[in-house]
């Protein structure tokens, strides 16, 4: 069993899933409120974790579907558990080697994506898997130019790629998206890096 999975699956079990969705919920929130969803949409969460933003967006009128994955088994658990709406689902599997026929309007993820054997490998299966136009929103607390976090790679002691806003850039060009970035901080913050970093928000549009 790979050390991301295992952490994963036992955050899960010690409550820090839900410390996750108090730690990164004011910034998501605020970029997701940013988003006009105007159009009837689905809407995929790669690394849902217990699933609270797909239960926040399947409460979106507009929202068809939204579907949560995530590697650890346990958070899929609980995701299920906390589930509220028909529109809701969520499948136990990394993203690379998902197999889904269908196309999404939206793709999210927070503080997934690094943790992925593979970078490019992940967006080139992000790419596939939305439709045209479509846009995949990518938020990180975890990049270079962000001092303070860079050292949660010796203390989580797992598979962590570590890179700067410049780097993630070209990946996502690398992968076929047209990019820009947003920083959401937290002005309140008592930690510093979120009042004056906060979150990465990579935004690919696929054209």
């Amino acid at each position: 069993m790979d050390g991301v999975r295992k952490t994963f699956d036992e955050w899960a079990q010690n409550g820090r899933a839900e410390l996750m969705e108090i730690e990164h919920g004011k910034n998501v929130s605020k970029f997701l409120d940013s988003i006009t969803f105007d159009e009837p949409f689905s809407f995929l969460d790669v690394g849902c974790g217990n699933g609270w933003v797909v239960r926040k967006i399947a409460k979106q009128s507009n929202c068809k579907k939204a579907v949560g994955i995530d590697k650890s088994k346990k958070m899929i658990i609980q995701a299920e558990k906390k589930t509220d709406s028909k529109k809701e689902e969520f499948v136990h599997t990394d993203v690379e080697s998902w197999k889904y026929k269908g196309k999404f309007d939206f793709i999210f993820s927070m503080e997934a994506l690094y943790y992925s054997d593979s970078i490019d490998e992940a967006l080139k299966k992000i790419f596939q898997l939305l439709r045209p136009g479509g846009q995949f929103f990518c938020g990180t607390d975890f990049y270079t130019d962000n001092k303070a976090t860079a050292r949660w790679k010796d203390v989580m002691k797992i598979q962590m790629h570590l890179h700067s806003k410049k780097e993630w850039k070209e990946f996502f060009k690398n992968a076929g998206f047209q990019v820009k970035t947003k920083h959401i901080k937290d002005l309140k913050s008592r930690k510093k890096w979120k009042r004056e970093y906060g979150t990465l928000f990579v935004i690919g549009t696929k054209i």
